[in-house]
Parts: structure tokens; sequence; C-alpha cells
């Protein structure tokens, strides 16, 4: 008996601002490729709405909490942020404008569209980095799922974010008393050790198990204040 593979057919391939994006459909998934790196895709989702909900367990009682959210992808994070009434305000900031296209008006759209029609949404087109040090704005909570890791970034670029300088960004857009929470394809205790020496308090990492290898898993942190 021969088994046969579906082979992934590519629906949009872009020269974004940042290298190539492409979005392919693999049989019932969805994914997204950068520069020939695979991003993600719409497999499963449990992880990015760990990313979510963590942060908000981490906060205190504070009413209404603003979160930003560091890359739209597929779309799990923003539509897993807007299905709770407890966040006040979700700021998406997403770099390419090919995925904030497929999601408006393309394939994604079947897994965002209800959260970009929500009044609490904004989307920002703009590069996470320079957004953290131009904004005037505040947050409640940080969600990063911009990269694979702190230790497997998209881009050379986005390496800085995950040294004390990045993190220094990040923690002038959080209110004191705020929580960042990073997705990781896999743990890194190089960052947890670097997120307690840019000041962050109660660092911890979740896990999240998968079916092979090592387990996804989202960093934590909070602002002291």
């Amino acid at each position: 008996m021969t088994t046969t593979y579906d082979t992934p057919v590519v629906l949009d391939r872009r020269e974004g601002p940042y290298g190539e994006v492409v979005l392919r459909r693999h049989g019932e998934l969805l994914q997204i490729i950068a520069n020939g790196c695979f991003l993600m895709d719409t497999s499963d989702g449990r992880s990015e709405r760990l990313l979510v909900d963590a942060a908000l367990r981490a906060l205190d009682a504070r009413e209404n909490p603003a979160v930003l959210i560091g890359g739209l992808g597929v779309g799990f994070s923003l539509a897993h942020a807007a299905a709770d009434p407890r966040w006040g305000a979700i700021t998406v900031v997403e770099r390419e404008p090919a995925v904030i296209d497929w999601h408006r008006d393309g394939p994604l759209a079947d897994i965002s569209a209800r959260a970009l029609a929500d009044a609490r949404t904004e989307i920002v087109e703009a590069d996470l980095l320079t957004f953290l040090r131009e904004t005037s704005a505040t947050y409640d909570a940080l969600c990063l799922d911009i990269d694979n890791g702190p230790d497997w970034t998209v881009t050379e670029g986005n390496d800085g974010l995950y040294a004390r300088a990045g993190l220094a960004s990040c923690a002038r857009v959080l209110k004191p008393g705020g929580v960042l929470a990073v997705w990781s394809a896999q743990p890194s205790p190089e960052f947890e050790g670097t997120l307690w020496n840019a000041g962050f308090q109660q660092v911890r990492t979740e896990e999240i198990p998968v079916a092979r290898g090592v387990p996804d898993v989202v960093h934590l942190g909070v602002r002291p204040g």
C-alpha cells in the first residue's frame, strides 16, 4: 500500500518589508512561512491561548485591562483575547502588511473576523521594536509571539528584543504590575535569567505539552510597581 501526503499549495506569496512571506494550505491547515522559515499554522492554538490566559491570570484584579499582542500570526491570540470580555482593549502590532490582508480579506478571516470587528480591537502595522520605543501608550499586559522563541528568532534584528535593552522597552510600555508573556517553541532557562536581570519579578515558565518533542512554553515576568 502506498501512502500519499497532501502537497502544500501556495495561496499567496509576497515580498514584504522584511523579506518573503508565504501563506499556504497543507491539507486542512493554513501555514505562514517567512523567508523559508516555518512560523505557525492553524493546527492547534493551545499555546497561543495560554499566552493570553497566563498574562490575564498574572494580573492583579484591575478592571478592563489593556493587552498589547506582538504579532498577528494566524490570529489565535487575538481571537482568544477578543472572546474574553475581561479585556478592556486589545492592540495587535503586526509588521507584515500581507498577514494583515490575509486576516481582513483572505483565508485567515475565518479565525479573526469576529475579533477584528470587536470595538476593543486595534491593528497597528508597525515593527514591534520600533513601536515599543516610540509609543506613548501603556498596557497592563504585553504578549509576544513574533518569533519561535527567544533562542530562535525569525529575523536577526529581533535578537535585541530578548536582551536587557529590548526588555527595558517592553517594561516601558507596561503599567506598574503589568505582565510580560513571551511564547517560545522550547524552554529557555537563559531567557528566564535575562528577565530577572532586566528587573522583572515573579519570573516563571508555563509548559504546553505537544504530541512529540519538547513542550511549547510561555515565559512570564511582572514589572515591579
